[in-house]
């Protein structure tokens, strides 16, 4: 069953997600000690799990054959038990000069979810999700109109990085300038509101950033979370000493348009959002970044830049950057890009309020896998 509109928020961070049947536990999930725990469980020496966890989070192995440090009688039962498959995937498209791959995966229950790999010079970004589809109904994001089918597990959410590393370094997506073989930056900001699914996120994001061979050994400063604003869990993840970069969806100055533009506005108004924003900023020391996706004639006007630009500067100075982003339309939808000459005019009036200011590069619209189009339409 596919709830409908935003999630229900019956507590300050309870985000009520469909019921449905829970995904396999993985290593992943689990935090070092908890893994050791659970070789124990299954018979095994505790350094078992030390072992699973090199093969995945080093070898990037996804062939128990490979495994020939794990005894051949128990391998295939502690491989099932620890290292179940995730993510299965159900085509790969590409695009941007072969620099651009999104990845429609088929969870175990059959909800589908994509992930989106970028090759930039010096860097790769993959861009995953953290739930299948969304509970927060903004209208121009197609993965909002989809609705929410349920919340991700941490090792589904870091099985699509570890997949993204094992395609780089089989060679299976070559494109771009260089052909550096790791990822090295992660963003929250495929399907789903990551901080409607709390813990997940964030032990994901615990796994990604642990040192090898206890997780995949990113940099935390690498790592982007979204949010559309949801001010509690903003409040709670600032205190999980955790560098990373907060992103919020903004998308309107005022609270009368974001009403409709990103409809939790009319539970956490906008001066609520940026002022956690700002709170985030003095805990972390991380600038804040302000996603604006420009949609013509809606939230494109020169004086609802000014309006942002205001509300930013009275905040302070040197905590915010802003990231206009051309909208991306999905098939059917009333919403556009704005003109190219209003979106300079409102990066200009930003720009002349102090504002750093970058438009966003729009990876992947070919295969409708840029910012607001991922949908997971397999058919």
């Amino acid at each position: 069953m596919t709830s409908r509109g935003p999630v229900p928020v019956p507590g300050e961070l309870t985000f009520t997600a469909p019921r449905r049947a829970k995904p396999p536990r993985h290593l992943a999930d689990l935090a070092p000690a908890d893994r050791r725990a659970l070789a124990g469980e299954l018979g095994e020496k505790p350094f078992r799990a030390a072992q699973l966890a090199t093969h995945y989070f080093e070898h990037l192995a996804d062939d128990q054959e490979q495994m020939t440090d794990l005894p051949k009688a128990t391998r295939g039962r502690l491989v099932e038990a620890m290292l179940p498959q995730l993510l299965t995937a159900v085509r790969h498209l590409d695009c941007d000069d072969g620099a651009t791959r999104k990845t429609v995966w088929r969870l175990f229950d059959g909800a589908t979810v994509e992930s989106v790999l970028m090759r930039y010079p010096g860097r790769v970004t993959m861009c995953v999700s953290s739930q299948a589809g969304c509970g927060m109904n903004c209208p121009f994001c197609a993965t909002g109109q989809a609705g929410l089918t349920r919340n991700m597990s941490a090792g589904e959410i870091v099985d699509q990085v570890v997949a993204g590393a094992r395609m780089l370094r089989r060679g299976e997506f070559s494109g771009g300038p260089d052909h550096q073989q790791r990822i090295s930056n992660v963003v929250f900001m495929g399907m789903g509101e990551a901080l409607a699914n709390y813990r997940s996120a964030v032990q994901a994001v615990r796994t990604l950033v642990a040192p090898q061979p206890d997780g995949l050994g990113l940099s935390a400063r690498n790592l982007t979370m979204s949010t559309v604003g949801l001010v509690p869990a903003m409040r709670k993840f600032a205190a999980e000493g955790l560098p990373v970069t907060l992103a919020v969806s903004l998308h309107a100055p005022d609270d009368e348009l974001r009403d409709t533009l990103v409809p939790i506005n009319t539970r956490w108004r906008v001066a609520e959002v940026l002022d956690e924003a700002r709170h985030y900023f003095e805990v972390t020391g991380r600038r804040i970044s302000i996603e604006y996706a420009l949609i013509r004639d809606i939230n494109d006007q020169a004086w609802r830049a000014d309006m942002l630009g205001t509300e930013l500067n009275r905040r302070g100075r040197g905590w915010v950057h802003v990231n206009p982003i051309p909208l991306n339309p999905t098939p059917g939808s009333k919403w556009t890009a704005s003109d190219p000459r209003v979106e300079r005019t409102f990066v200009e009036r930003l720009r002349a309020h102090g504002i750093p200011t970058t438009v966003r590069d729009t990876r992947g619209r070919e295969i409708d896998g840029a910012c607001g189009q991922l949908a997971a339409v397999t058919a």
